[in-house]
């Protein structure tokens, strides 16, 4: 080894002992008769002082040591003289004296500062991540991403759950997302596909009495992407047998509040997890994936605005719509430049419209509400007994701004999620030193594709029935309740799973819902209802996604921050250039003719 010791575990201990260490320069500071260096390792930094009264020789060669040289440096940890140590390093009560060193490697000038946490162009960051990848706050992010990894394998094979590696090149099968397919050689015509995830390999594996399967998988989807989204991401994938619900949820449970508490004790949770139904996240929050580190809960105003003047309100209702909305706490203050970003925020999301009503000032009681105080377009329209209800059922005080959307409950839903996420964010209701996590139940099994009409599944085609429920889905599919659960955390969705369909016959009964002909079930899952009719156990899994759940334990807003070399928001990685052109041998191997756009 080049080095016997890591920069940053040098302590007061180390005196008087002699080391080596190798690293990059993190800073230079030449002081005439003395240059102080700060060295860097993965491990930390530490100050060596090169002094000509100790080497004359690596004195001159510390002359020429620039920003991310990489040397080599030898000689005895001493004490810092007293008033130059640096509370702000581990390592700062100890420096090295050098007498021999060497410069391993040049460096040209970064195209940007690594030991500055300062802010610089995501593009320029991806383009020289081996780069990026030094700076401090990245490496804390690679190293606490390989801490949950490790404590997820641990976990589970405490277990009893077996690590088995699924294929990467499989058969396309729909999942939801436009497969990334690979053209095969040796077979003209024929592709093969990336996996989405391994869903329907985990579960040949449960049919194979493997009984507890885990992997850290990687999956592929060719879709947008946006800040918790990649074309290749990470999942942990598990799948039991003999199992139901209450099994996944409590080992999910067990995984996470363990996991939190050991890699990241200084952040805090919501114990026990709270549950809701996936009925009752979307009428109080709008998503099925909510933040729960702070209320405002939406709610519904349809009963009390119903019969008023306010024909914004009474047409919305008539026309099976609905009036919802959420209390901001405090913003009665707000400008009329502040609403109209609101009103243009919603707008932007497909609302036609924002009302506000500004309940007076901050001190005193609801009842004490006179219409001269309400700030509104609705007062014209609404009575201050309409607006007292509203103020009470949104559990709003004086000197807070009620915020309602009227219009389809789809749309309702939808824009006010995003509206309570903004206020969350402005008036920093959400701690983020809380994870906030909770699990979602009890969603439908389908969902109806209007456009298409046709049903779709919900989470995926094997997903469960509610036992209750199988008999609806002759006469009532819309009313069918699957066996699926998340798991979300602080607005995001980091889990998804269901108990599976086990036999052959009730496979094919959903495939059928799902408008699949015989040939193209046969073609496109004949494989698994074979493997069913061989004696498939119940069986469930969950699939968590690591690249979300290290982004939230880091404190980051997008993925891209979490992974080693990700790609852009264009789906690009611009570290090699790829995607990139092939050889026309290349191509001519694979039986491929590009066609030119027109």
């Amino acid at each position: 080894m080049l080095k016997s010791h890591s920069c940053g575990e040098l302590r007061k201990k180390h005196v008087g002992a002699n080391v080596d260490l190798a690293g990059w320069v993190d800073r230079r500071r030449d002081h005439g008769r003395l240059i102080f260096i700060d060295l860097r390792d993965r491990g930390g930094i530490v100050q060596v002082v090169f002094n000509p009264e100790v080497s004359k020789s690596c004195h001159e060669i510390a002359s020429e040591m620039r920003s991310e040289y990489v040397v080599r440096v030898s000689g005895e940890v001493a004490p810092r003289p007293p008033g130059t140590e640096n509370p702000k390093l581990p390592t700062g009560d100890v420096e090295v004296i050098i007498d021999n060193t060497e410069i391993l490697n040049t460096s040209k000038t970064p195209p940007f500062y690594i030991n500055e946490d300062t802010e610089v162009e995501e593009s320029l960051r991806l383009k020289y991540r081996y780069l990026d990848l030094r700076r401090a706050r990245m490496k804390r992010n690679l190293l606490l991403r390989h801490q949950i990894v490790k404590f997820m394998r641990d976990f589970l094979d405490a277990q009893g759950f077996i690590e088995v590696e699924t294929p990467i090149l499989i058969k396309s099968t729909p999942e939801g997302a436009r497969d990334y397919l690979v053209p095969s050689r040796l077979y003209p015509g024929k592709f093969y596909a990336l996996p989405q995830s391994p869903q329907q390999l985990k579960q040949l594996l449960m049919v194979a009495g493997v009984e507890k399967y885990f992997q850290i998988a990687k999956c592929f989807r060719d879709e947008d992407t946006r800040a918790d989204r990649q074309p290749e991401f990470t999942q942990l994938d598990l799948e039991m047998s003999f199992i139901e619900e209450e099994d996944i949820l409590n080992l999910l449970e067990g995984l996470f509040a363990s996991m939190v508490e050991t890699v990241k004790p200084e952040m805090r949770m919501i114990k026990p997890f709270p549950r809701l139904t996936y009925a009752e996240a979307m009428e109080h929050y709008g998503t099925d994936k909510p933040d729960l580190r702070f209320g405002m809960e939406i709610r519904d105003l349809s009963d009390i605005v119903a019969q008023s003047d306010f024909s914004i309100f009474r047409s919305a209702i008539a026309e099976g719509g609905k009036v919802k909305g959420i209390c901001a706490p405090g913003c009665a203050s707000y400008t009329r430049h502040q609403l109209d970003e609101l009103n243009k925020l919603v707008q932007n999301l497909g609302a036609k419209g924002l009302v506000t009503i500004i309940l007076g000032t901050s001190g005193g009681s609801i009842n004490d509400l006179t219409l001269e105080m309400v700030k509104s377009v609705a007062t014209k329209f609404i009575t201050l007994d309409h607006i007292k209800q509203m103020a009470e059922c949104l559990g709003a005080n004086m000197g807070d701004l009620l915020l309602i959307i009227a219009g389809k409950p789809k749309i309702v839903d939808m824009v006010l999620d995003e509206l309570r996420r903004e206020m969350g964010h402005r008036l920093k209701l959400a701690d983020p030193n809380v994870l906030a996590f909770a699990f979602i139940v009890d969603f439908p099994l389908l969902a109806r594709n209007e456009e298409m009409g046709q049903w779709e599944s919900m989470h995926h085609p094997f997903t469960a029935p509610r036992d209750e429920d199988v008999s609806l889905l002759d006469v009532a599919p819309e009313k069918v309740r699957g066996k699926h659960y998340d798991m979300v955390c602080n607005g995001c969705e980091i889990a998804g799973g269901s108990i599976r369909i086990h036999t052959s016959h009730l496979q094919r009964k959903i495939f059928k819902l799902l408008g699949y002909n015989d040939d193209e079930i046969e073609e496109r899952f004949g494989h698994l209802l074979e493997a069913f009719d061989y004696g498939a156990p119940p069986h469930g899994g969950v699939a968590p996604g690591i690249d979300r759940i290290v982004m939230l334990m880091a404190g980051e807003e997008t993925i891209r921050e979490v992974i080693a070399f990700p790609k852009t928001q264009s789906a690009t990685d611009l570290t090699v250039n790829a995607p990139s052109s092939v050889a026309e041998e290349q191509l001519a191997e694979l039986h491929l003719l590009l066609r030119e756009e027109s």
